[in-house]
């Protein structure tokens, strides 16, 4: 049944309406690191120290991920949505308010919130709005909000904060959330939420290996495009031997990358399934191996650089592989998704620092990440395994 052209109009705009929620907390994921420094002298600390401010947000994402979809379940999704971006905006106001470190931390915390919960629910309303065989390409459409904010949003942001000082960065992001909160609000589509829903049923959701070895693939294959994120201002400057004004361009690289990765990769979930995330992983482990030759000269590191961009494609296919393993408790699974990327967003970086430490060097992350994607690749196996065993179970 071909479905009414305004119905058709109505679902692109409530997927816009969730990309542009994608974008500001994408724009104030990213954002935070490039000001680091601002941040560190506006509240009189040392750059390490201010650091903390990236982990108290990253903090706030893995604790407020499933507590909210626990205790959200029942709700309707749309008001969930629309809650989540109004507090992410005050959050923001706060943030912008800090007096001190202490504060700071508070409110970065408050604002990491959100984050998991919105993503999660997000995507769960995104596959609603169309056929299940276009399901991850919807996700995805959400997901090039966040992908094109390291594009767009972060050097905008940047430039902001050099122009006006680092505490407008957090009021652009307030006012972006209270928009996307508008935009929700008027093209989501109304819906009763689950009165059958419940704390216990979602957390029903940790009782399924699947849904572990899910989460594992994206804790530890995604690991090494963080890892490479991470250094790659030092690695462009010290390595490839550029202007510290190659930095942003470099990053913007990477950033098209994930949303070519994002468009491509949910495009083959939707027609393989699970098997487009091995593919996926096999692919970041050759690019990560060629990343430490690459970074020799700009050229052919700003090739490599969108080529491991293009591994961001495996957080959609991991967001409704976690829609099929969770059963009934697809509120909590889906949010625990960005806890499990966030985890990669704390390992990569962690091991690809201790390889540099050792002595390796900086192109040692390109090793670090190739590693991890054997990894992930090996839970990937394992995953895959099981679901033959309980097919041949049932035939």
């Amino acid at each position: 049944m071909t479905a009414h052209p305004h119905e058709l109009w109505h679902a692109r705009l409530a997927l816009l309406a969730l990309a542009v929620g994608g974008f500001t907390i994408g724009t104030t994921e990213f954002a935070s690191m490039s000001v680091l420094p601002q941040i560190a002298e506006g509240l009189h600390v040392d750059e390490p120290t201010a650091g903390h401010v990236i982990s108290a947000y990253a903090l706030g994402v893995v604790v407020g991920a499933p507590t909210i979809a626990v205790l959200g379940a029942r709700l309707s999704r749309r008001i969930l949505l629309v809650g989540l971006m109004g507090f992410f905006a005050l959050a923001h106001c706060l943030s912008a308010l800090s007096p001190n470190l202490e504060w700071m931390l508070a409110f970065r915390f408050m604002s990491g919130l959100p984050h998991g919960a919105y993503f999660g629910v997000g995507a769960l309303v995104a596959a609603s709005l169309v056929p299940r065989s276009q399901r991850t390409q919807a996700v995805a459409r959400m997901m090039l909000g966040l992908t094109i904010a390291t594009i767009g949003g972060v050097p905008f942001a940047n430039l902001i904060g050099q122009l006006f000082g680092w505490r407008w960065c957090f009021v652009i992001v307030a006012v972006l959330a209270l928009f996307t909160a508008l935009m929700v609000m008027r093209y989501v589509p109304r819906d009763k939420g689950d009165p059958e829903a419940s704390p216990l049923r979602e957390l029903g959701a940790l009782a399924r290996p699947q849904v572990w070895l899910t989460l594992l693939i994206g804790a530890i294959g995604f690991g090494g495009m963080f890892a490479v994120y991470t250094y790659l201002a030092s690695t462009v400057t010290e390595v490839t031997g550029v202007d510290q004004a190659m930095v942003p361009v470099a990053l913007a690289v990477i950033g098209l990358g994930m949303t070519l990765g994002t468009l491509v990769c949910s495009w083959a979930a939707d027609r393989w399934q699970m098997k487009a995330a091995g593919v996926t992983l096999v692919y970041a482990i050759i690019v990560m191996a060629l990343y430490a030759p690459a970074a020799q000269q700009l050229w052919s590191m700003l090739v490599i650089l969108l080529l491991i961009g293009c591994v961001g494609g495996l957080s959609s296919i991991l967001q409704t592989r976690l829609m099929d393993v969770a059963g009934d408790a697809q509120t909590l699974a889906a949010a625990l998704n960005h806890s499990a990327f966030n985890a990669a967003n704390a390992l990569g970086p962690w091991l690809g620092g201790m390889a540099i430490t050792a002595g390796y060097g900086w192109t040692s992350t390109g090793w670090v990440g190739a590693s991890l994607a054997i990894g992930g690749l090996l839970v990937w196996a394992l995953s895959m395994a099981l679901d033959r065993a309980k097919a041949v179970r049932q035939v």
